[in-house]
């Protein structure tokens, strides 16, 4: 029986290769490197339930994926509308909902995330949650670094990472999170279960 009909598009950026899942109704299932689709596969396989999934190649070009195509662009402010529905505990949609909430060119730690969450002690299991995240760059785990300012561990590969976080920080004069909150306007969709 399957019970879940995603659309899968392969889109071609600087960083490789993406591979992004979205429903009938365009929300965002997973984003992840062609050469990691493995992982791609078991973490929907986790969400989901193992033989729930059908994938079926996209005829036509999702707002996903123009989103996607336009953030690489350098219109960092274009993945914040799209809405990300995922599996997970609650407690992963907390951390990945916090992770969109870091503002285009800032980083963030494990134990700042897990103080913001207000629970100051559940740095390794926001570590695992950010691990997890089946929609990488959208919800942002890439910017999530080390207490010591060092690249920490990323699914993508560290030379990714280093890519997105200087790619972010190269637009001078990008609409941030932070400076649209501060006008009153909406941040970033959380993450839908």
């Amino acid at each position: 029986m399957i019970a879940y009909r995603f659309f899968l598009e392969r889109v071609p950026t600087p960083t490789g290769m993406m591979l992004l899942v979205t429903d009938e109704q365009e929300r965002l299932r997973a984003l992840d490197w062609e050469d990691h689709e493995v992982r791609m596969h078991r973490l929907l396989r986790l969400h989901y339930g193992t033989g729930l999934t059908r994938l079926k190649a996209n005829a036509r070009a999702s707002n996903a994926r123009r989103a996607v195509e336009a953030y690489y662009g350098g219109a960092f402010s274009a993945i914040d509308t799209l809405h990300v529905k995922t599996g997970g505990t609650g407690f992963q949609r907390e951390v990945w909902t916090a992770l969109r909430a870091t503002p285009v060119g800032e980083t963030t730690t494990y134990g700042r995330l897990a103080a913001l969450l207000g629970r100051p002690r559940a740095m390794r299991a926001v570590g695992m949650a950010n691990g997890a995240n089946p929609a990488g760059v959208v919800v942002p785990c890439h910017r999530v670094i080390g207490a010591n300012a060092s690249l920490t561990g990323y699914g993508g590969g560290i030379e990714r990472k280093r890519w997105l976080l200087e790619h972010e920080r190269a637009a001078p004069g990008e609409c941030r999170c932070a400076a649209r909150k501060a006008a009153g306007q909406a941040g970033p969709h959380p993450i839908d279960h």
